[in-house]
């Protein structure tokens, strides 16, 4: 294997002393007791705080609202179980970038077909760049309530735009900060995994602020988590299907094997890297989403009108709602602030992305200069402060999208037991059955997902 094609070159810059050092400290946590192995691993978490900051942003707070508005607590199964399916298939892509220590581009190009890599590539740049519209759109949804809560704005009026732009560029300019960082060196690593950590704890203490000013119904919140209730209305299983296909985006499949490499992570790192995926990226999701679907079944959900899905409520009316439930402004401030900052983590994490991506898809040599200009890519997702793209956008978006993420996740299935490639790295026995047959679930769930939303995003707006 090639220098070029192993690792990246932010990789070389780490201390090799260090990392040693770091594995002799991952060799003595393997041989602790369960617990002591987890305050081990607490210590170098960092890579799945990306994927959680991409998972957490408008899509997630709008699949939230309208789960908690038409169906209450019945459906907080739906999201933690979708989740689970998609880390286990990202589990098998860090196995593969874990032990052979190769950029994921190169080696499914040349192990698959070339073909394979350029599409994942593709669906993930394109994916980063469309999408960045809608978290802009809630970053100035947000910022125009507040402002009208301030008193300085009205529905309408050049204060109005005023104060979405602004919003919009405080959270490009911070972004852009940050996301630069992360393409330096390995401090700037560190500061951009601290920034997501306290971007995502801070949203989580937010709503968890407006869920203890609501309450909870703990025994519907048992029901909702546990007994896998399907509501008998209209329009529930596209919805369950849809979270089912879109709970993990191309896009968070190109970062991940970037981002531990990117950390210097090898083989001696994989009981790590699966403890990091499940605290540092199953658990925030799983919070967050669950708590704004707590506030929205406490205060709006209303049982005896709940005949349907209800798509006329946007996250930042769900936050307007509260307002006048509440009896106060607060839990209106909190929420807002709180889907500020789900938007402002994924729109660093977009940029990332394509920073990484545009160079493997072009066979650019990577530098920093490079990285940092194509992280710019999706910054026109800022006009969506204010403006709705146009319809043709989130139809192509979503055609190539969520075509190609049932493909991707063939792709890492074929490569996570090509035993020609890894070896013994593929597993044996029941333990490597079980596994795969988690695989082939989360493959199926993911084709038939995409199905559902590419018939309601595409084939429905095209052919009404």
């Amino acid at each position: 294997m090639s220098e070029k094609s192993a690792g990246l070159p932010m990789t070389a810059k780490w201390d090799p002393e260090k990392l040693q050092q770091e594995e002799a400290y991952l060799a003595e946590v393997e041989s602790k007791p369960f617990f002591g192995r987890i305050r081990g691993y607490m210590k170098l978490t960092g890579p799945a705080w990306l994927q959680s900051a991409m998972t957490l942003g408008a899509g997630s707070a709008a699949a939230s609202v309208i789960a908690g508005v038409s169906f209450g607590y019945k459906l907080l199964w739906v999201q933690p179980l979708a989740m689970l399916l998609g880390i286990a298939m990202l589990g098998a892509l860090g196995n593969v970038t874990l032990t052979k220590g190769e950029r994921p581009y190169r080696s499914i190009s040349r192990e698959l077909a070339p073909w394979v890599a350029f599409l994942w590539a593709l669906g993930s740049i394109v994916a980063s760049i469309i999408w960045h519209f809608p978290q802009y759109g809630l970053v100035g949804g947000a910022a125009a309530d507040l402002a009208q809560l301030a008193g300085v704005a009205s529905d309408s009026g050049i204060a109005n735009y005023v104060a979405k732009f602004g919003a919009g560029a405080i959270i490009l300019s911070l972004s852009i900060l940050v996301t630069w960082n992360y393409g330096s060196n390995t401090r700037g690593i560190k500061i951009y995994e601290g920034f997501l950590r306290w971007t995502i704890r801070t949203v989580i203490i937010a709503f968890l602020l407006v869920v203890l000013y609501t309450g909870v119904n703990w025994i519907e919140l048992f029901k909702g988590f546990f007994t896998f209730q399907i509501p008998d209305v209209d329009g529930v299983y596209m919805v369950i299907l849809g979270a089912f296909g879109a709970a993990v985006g191309i896009n968070m499949t190109i970062l991940y094997p970037y981002s531990i490499l990117a950390k210097g992570w090898g083989k001696t790192h994989k009981g790590l890297s699966r403890f990091d995926l499940f605290s540092s990226m199953f658990v925030p999701y799983v919070i967050v989403t669950s708590l704004v679907i707590i506030v929205m079944a406490e205060e709006i959900y209303d049982p005896a009108l709940a005949a349907g899905v209800r798509t006329d409520l946007r996250p930042v009316d769900a936050a307007a709602a509260l307002g006048s439930v509440l009896g106060s402004t607060l839990g209106r401030v909190i929420f807002d602030l709180g889907l500020i900052g789900m938007a402002c983590g994924a729109i660093s994490t977009h940029m990332v992305v394509c920073g990484f991506t545009f160079c493997e898809m072009f066979g650019l040599e990577y530098t920093t200069r490079r990285y940092r200009l194509f992280t710019l890519a999706p910054a026109i997702g800022i006009l969506g402060v204010a403006f709705k793209y146009p319809l043709w956008m989130p139809v192509a978006a979503s055609a190539i999208c969520l075509t190609l993420l049932p493909i991707a996740y063939i792709a890492f299935f074929l490569m996570n037991n090509k035993r020609s490639y890894l070896g013994d790295a593929v597993g044996s026995g029941v333990k490597r059955l079980a596994f795969n047959a988690v695989l082939v679930i989360a493959i199926v769930a993911a084709c038939v997902g995409s199905g559902v939303l590419i018939k309601t995003k595409v084939i429905d707006v095209i052919f009404p």
